[in-house]
């Protein structure tokens, strides 16, 4: 049963004052109160259409707000909630990461210099890999471009490509462009050696520093 704000004061403070219910539940009622197309609407049970809209639960006994329930999430909501809920997530284990990352750094390196000494051989590695990976593509290129002069010297005499150089031209190609992008992976990982070099030691100080000053 709905009926408006007003009147429901006025019933919740009869009964109060004069006691009309003959028996009071062990558990205390509920009167709910929601807007219904701008309309404060209230009562002592939740139609249908109003069961997922934002609405403030009362104590029938005392009159007073006991809730408020907020509305319930469109699709679009949860959804979002949910994309959010899993980046913070994500984050949380990202800083837990490096923070495992940074006390391994401490207990690892003694010293500044073990720090560079590490890093030292971290660009070594990566120069020879630099290494192999140009010659990987130069060596791949030089065969794509024989491939490619046979084919051209095929069609030039009025000759059909036959399909195993055609598919070996395809291979080679493929082949060329995956090295090339490992290539690029490498040189961006050289050039950001330098950097994270400068950044380590620097929190490396820092935690020094912390770590001295707590044994004080």
């Amino acid at each position: 049963m709905n009926f408006p704000i007003r009147l429901m004061g006025g019933l919740l403070l009869v009964c109060v004052a004069t006691g009309a219910l003959a028996q009071q539940p062990s558990t205390d009622r509920k009167v709910y109160c929601w807007n219904d197309g701008g309309r404060r609407v209230c009562g002592d049970a939740l139609p249908a259409s109003a069961v997922d809209a934002e609405r403030t639960e009362i104590s029938a006994r005392s009159g007073m707000a006991t809730a408020h329930v907020s509305r319930a999430l469109t699709a679009e909501e949860r959804s979002a909630a949910a994309a959010a809920a899993q980046q913070a997530r994500l984050d949380a284990e990202a800083a837990a990461l490096r923070q495992r990352q940074e006390l391994a750094m401490v207990e690892s390196y003694a010293t500044e210099a073990d720090l560079r000494r590490a890093y030292g051989e971290r660009i070594v590695l990566v120069d020879e890999a630099l290494k192999t990976s140009r010659m990987g593509v130069a060596n791949l290129r030089s065969s794509l471009l024989s491939l490619l002069r046979q084919a051209g010297e095929r069609e030039l005499a009025g000759q059909a490509v036959a399909k195993p150089l055609a598919d070996s031209i395809r291979s080679q190609h493929t082949d060329l462009q995956r090295q090339l992008a490992i290539l690029e992976q490498q040189l961006v990982e050289q050039a950001a050696l330098g950097g994270d070099l400068q950044a380590a030691l620097t929190r490396y100080r820092e935690l020094k520093q912390s770590a001295g000053a707590k044994r004080d």
